[in-house]
């Protein structure tokens, strides 16, 4: 196991959480309140079961991702598997925005923002030159 090992379990934390909010957010902006969740299953009501489902995986997902953050820490320092988590902002921003269902714009401003967390983590985690010594 290796330092590219680190990268791919940091990365499959990063898709794993990504999709964790995404799905939260659509699962949560069609349920009703929570306390009315139990009313609707007590009374069969078996239309919110295609949502909690997604509400479900969605947890699902988020757990699974802190499996591989735990992962990327053996292998990876901390400043870069931390830096890399930011990239799930860009996705989860991108995700709201471009996918059906979400009603979220894109924007210069965010775009922009997002593009700056991305140049950070791409300096962060770029090769360091070596000096070279007499």
């Amino acid at each position: 196991m290796s330092r590219a090992t680190g990268f791919i379990l940091a990365l499959g934390s990063v898709a794993l959480v990504s999709s964790a909010q995404l799905g939260m957010r659509w699962a949560m902006s069609r349920l009703p309140a929570p306390q009315e969740w139990l009313n609707a299953l007590q009374a069969l009501d078996t239309s919110l079961l295609p949502m909690l489902g997604v509400l479900l995986c969605a947890v699902l997902a988020y757990a699974l991702s802190m499996l591989c953050w735990l992962g990327a820490l053996k292998f990876l320092p901390l400043g870069r598997a931390y830096s890399l988590l930011s990239i799930s902002y860009a996705l989860v921003y991108l995700g709201a925005a471009l996918l059906p269902g979400f009603g979220e714009s894109l924007s210069l401003f965010k775009t922009l923002g997002v593009g700056l967390v991305i140049a950070g983590v791409l300096a962060i985690n770029s090769p360091r030159p070596t000096m070279d010594q007499p």
